[in-house]
């Protein structure tokens, strides 16, 4: 019996069913999680999780990216390919973690209520819109190379496109850990060695800590800086004949 493999489209079909499932299996574990800390609504300030627990979700977020960059991996025919179909993996997965929790919870309120998305290496704080943007962005930037690719085209990332990319998401990671890095430094903990008293005063720093203000600017400008290197790739691009290989 003959076997096919899904075409490029049929790919990323499968990638976003995998990854809508992944959303709703992370968001039934926050369900729990919130039952425990916040029975009564998720909001700031933070309520301290054991080491044990912590360390648990710090194994938990590293085997979700494992399984995102895996199914990546899998569907991609080359290295450019495998790296944006593990990005889509993502950003579907992430986007539908926000369906999930809305439909289990009635949770965001909003695209602008704040959230605590990510614990390595410390926590990462900023609106549900802001990720949402990234997944977004990432999304169209698989569907555009890839697709441009398999339409015959050479796609290729210079080094140019890579350090806007980079510097692009430096700036946005920075608008995520700014606010609990910052506690961090102010609470003396890097510079004590982890003595009991700076210890006791992060708790004091996180447990009444409520975020109000988020880098809007520099978030944009991070934005602005990968959409640049995207339309610089597109405009690059040239068809290709049928004898060369997507390199």
């Amino acid at each position: 019996m003959k076997q096919t493999y899904p075409d490029w489209k049929g790919r990323f079909l499968w990638l976003a069913i995998f990854a809508i499932a992944m959303g709703f299996l992370e968001a039934i574990v926050v369900v729990y999680l919130r039952e425990l800390y916040y029975p009564d609504g998720f909001e700031f300030p933070l309520r301290l999780m054991s080491s044990e627990l912590v360390t648990a979700e710090w194994i938990r977020e590293t085997a979700t990216l494992v399984m995102l960059a895996g199914v990546g991996i899998i569907a991609g025919r080359n290295g450019l390919q495998r790296l944006f179909y593990a990005l889509f993996a993502f950003g579907i997965w992430d986007i539908f973690y926000y369906v999930a929790l809305n439909l289990l919870l009635g949770w965001p309120a909003s695209l602008l209520t704040w959230d605590l998305l990510f614990l390595i290496p410390v926590s990462w704080l900023g609106p549900v819109l802001a990720p949402v943007i990234n997944s977004l962005t990432m999304i169209l930037m698989a569907i555009l190379f890839i697709g441009r690719q398999e339409k015959g085209y050479y796609v290729r990332l210079g080094v140019s496109d890579w350090m806007l990319i980079i510097s692009g998401a430096m700036v946005i990671l920075y608008t995520y850990l700014v606010d609990y890095s910052r506690l961090l430094i102010e609470s003396g903990v890097l510079s004590a060695r982890g003595s009991p008293e700076t210890g006791e005063r992060l708790v004091e720093i996180v447990t009444n800590y409520i975020p109000d203000h988020y880098k809007w600017p520099l978030f944009i400008a991070g934005e602005v800086l990968i959409v640049a290197a995207t339309i610089n790739v597109l405009i690059r691009s040239r068809k290709i004949s049928k004898d060369e290989t997507v390199n």
